[in-house]
């Protein structure tokens, strides 16, 4: 802490980031233990984030985040499809597919950066704010594995077709070590297979995105 930071907002923070970081929320003792504060200034704490919709608490206690992040959250969209979009571009050029950047929102993913490529005579139709269930399509998929290790990944992409458009197949990889973002990278286009080399292709620009990002 330096003369020109707040404690208490420093502190509120980290208590938001140690409930992002969980499943299953934490109590007002680990929270305090946590960040090494008696529970009184944690309690204090908690009340002004859940006067802010930022944290709740169930029935049991457990303090979790609140729907107020969603708010904010809607708020990082353009700033992440702003960085996104070269590496989205130089997919869709090279593959000559559309690219797209899917975020987790919900139960659901939600494409917040489409790109389609220039050169091509058709491509599949594919609009920023497409929403699908994440156990389907290459681009849920792909954020659902990346919730686990890389080794239980395969080849780092995953490749669907048909899912959610008849004749359409698809390829994506995670987004991997971006603090406060799930979500793929993907490309879809009309054909029977997708070449396997267009998911290394995907892979490659997941990174790309990752880095611009961080």
């Amino acid at each position: 802490m330096t003369a020109e930071t707040s404690q208490t907002l420093d502190r509120g923070l980290r208590v938001l980031k140690l409930l992002a970081d969980t499943d299953h929320g934490l109590t007002v003792t680990e929270l305090s233990n946590k960040l090494g504060v008696n529970r009184t200034v944690v309690y204090r704490l908690l009340a002004t984030l859940e006067q802010h919709a930022l944290v709740r608490r169930d029935l049991g206690g457990r303090a979790r985040v609140g729907l107020g992040v969603l708010r904010l959250g809607r708020q990082v969209h353009p700033l992440v499809r702003e960085a996104a979009l070269p590496a989205l571009r130089s997919l869709a050029e090279e593959v000559g597919a559309t690219a797209h950047l899917t975020l987790v929102d919900g139960t659901e993913a939600l494409a917040v950066a489409v790109v389609e490529p220039s050169w091509t005579d058709y491509h599949v139709a594919y609009r920023t704010g497409f929403r699908h269930p994440l156990d389907k399509g290459a681009a849920g998929r792909a954020i659902l594995a990346g919730r686990g290790p890389d080794s239980e990944l395969g080849p780092g992409f995953v490749l669907t077709h048909g899912e959610l458009e008849t004749g359409a197949g698809g390829a994506a990889a995670p987004v991997r070590g971006v603090t406060g973002i799930e979500g793929s990278v993907g490309v879809v286009m009309l054909t029977d297979a997708v070449p396997p080399q267009v998911g290394e292709r995907v892979v490659r620009a997941a990174r790309e995105v990752s880095d611009a990002l961080r």
